[in-house]
């Protein structure tokens, strides 16, 4: 795997609708960009790239994760953007089968799927990062999201890949539905 760029984002919110939030909450993002083995040229196996995921989600889950300090993760997500010579299904490879067993090590479980985003982009292109809550996708004051771009990336060869975690749902939450209080926990959907 060949990486150009490591970067992690933090954003700290403590104010909304005029109201102090205390804690802040707080949103990680790490994010790698690498080259793209596959860029260019259609190949039917992508087991290269199915095992890139897994590398690279405990590489950015951990860098996440201390970046996070002493919060506790309550809710996570991923995406990527592949240059313009990719193909979408080479996202598809890093996020999906082998992805999400490193980051719910780094955060201690995790029974809910890992919402997810993919695109194709010139270098800039932004992408909203999904999150929900860890261990019940159903959790509605989680539903939320972290948008995210790296000026000079992905070239047309390369993949940016992002992972995000935050220490709670959205600030003042007052649309109803299930609350975190409420998590069964045992089919990761309630």
């Amino acid at each position: 795997m060949e990486i150009r760029h490591l970067t992690v984002l933090v954003s700290d919110l403590a104010r909304e609708a005029g109201r102090e939030i205390s804690p802040p909450l707080r949103k990680v993002v790490s994010a790698a960009v690498i080259t793209n083995p596959f860029a260019g040229k259609y190949v039917e196996d992508l087991a290269q790239l199915i095992e890139l995921g897994a590398v690279l989600s405990k590489l950015l889950s951990d860098r996440a994760v201390a970046a996070l300090e002493d919060a506790t993760v309550n809710s996570y997500g991923k995406a990527a953007i592949v240059g313009t010579d990719g193909e979408l299904e080479h996202a598809a490879a890093i996020l999906h089968p082998n992805f999400g067993q490193p980051l719910r090590d780094a955060i201690g479980g995790g029974k809910s799927l890992i919402p997810s985003a993919k695109k194709r982009g010139a270098p800039g292109t932004t992408i909203d990062i999904p999150l929900h809550h860890k261990d019940a996708a159903f959790v509605r004051t989680h539903f939320d999201a972290i948008e995210f771009r790296i000026g000079d990336a992905p070239f047309a060869n390369e993949i940016l890949v992002a992972l995000a975690i935050s220490s709670g749902g959205r600030p003042l939450p007052r649309v109803g539905g299930l609350q975190a209080s409420q998590i069964v926990g045992e089919d990761g959907l309630r």
